[in-house]
């Protein structure tokens, strides 16, 4: 028996990005004219619930910019945005409820805390209790793998370490959408496989979550993703799964990075 309430559930958009700009302005010094730079251009995209959907674009293509946007720590010029049926502008305290954002950068660290210092004191912005944050911080130290090291110095771990920091951070409050910007950046080939795995397995396949996340990276796209968004200058210039990116093309292309290839080259044929 087919279960429609729980398809129907699956194939709804939890995400939908409508008409999204960013431009930002680069400063000029004395008599110089500040110069605009685009950096997202009438961005459309719908993700659906429990779906792990990749941003895949060259370095500088506003992936981040993006990421940043629906993770509220960038503002859009233009354009709007819904997650899980809430405005991220007019309902934005119940939006941040419901995600997590990981980027590829640990800067917001405190370095002179432990690692368990630097958890417990980003609980408390998730109001989590005492008790239940330090539950969830024992059970993702264990998961990660950083529990014999959690109570070091945060400025004594390697880069792929406080990666996996952040990644906890990330999952403290049990959010249903997770915002990852190139999640696999500073970590060794086993650690990213491992962190591939956690995601693919754990994190959509048992837990339901729907992943965000951008990388320039071709295989962790091939690897990860159920569909994909190709994003270059800004412009997203095709989506789909693996195989309808390739169609797209118009080309007997049998390849994911075949057809990157081909969207993200210049009028000059170069990419």
């Amino acid at each position: 028996m087919i279960d429609y309430l729980n398809l129907n559930r699956k194939m709804s958009n939890i995400i939908e990005i409508t008409n999204l700009s960013k431009q930002f302005i680069s400063r000029k010094f004395l008599r110089q004219k500040n110069k605009t730079i685009p950096a997202l251009s009438n961005i459309n995209l719908s993700i659906k619930e429990g779906e792990c959907f990749c941003l895949l674009g060259p370095n500088g293509a506003g992936k981040t910019t993006l990421i940043k946007i629906l993770s509220s720590l960038v503002l859009a010029d233009k354009g709007t945005i819904k997650i899980a049926g809430y405005d991220l502008e007019t309902q934005n305290q119940i939006v941040k409820s419901k995600i997590g954002f990981l980027s590829s950068q640990e800067r917001s660290f405190y370095w002179r805390l432990t690692g368990r210092q630097n958890l417990d004191f980003f609980a408390r912005f998730y109001n989590l209790t005492p008790q239940l944050a330090k539950g969830r911080i024992n059970q993702l130290a264990d998961i990660f793998k950083v529990k014999n090291i959690i109570n070091d110095r945060f400025s004594q771990y390697s880069s792929g370490i406080k990666q996996k920091f952040s990644i906890i951070r990330s999952l403290l409050h049990q959010p249903q959408i997770l915002f990852m910007d190139e999640p696999t950046k500073s970590l060794d080939p086993k650690a990213s496989r491992e962190l591939q795995q956690f995601i693919k397995y754990d994190l959509v396949a048992k837990q339901k979550k729907t992943i965000l996340f951008a990388t320039h990276n071709i295989q962790e796209a091939e690897y990860l993703s159920d569909r994909i968004a190709i994003l270059d200058k800004g412009i997203i210039k095709a989506s789909g799964t693996q195989q309808e990116l390739q169609k797209l093309t118009g080309h007997s292309y049998r390849t994911l990075y075949d057809a990157f290839s081909y969207f993200t080259k210049d009028n000059k044929g170069n990419r």
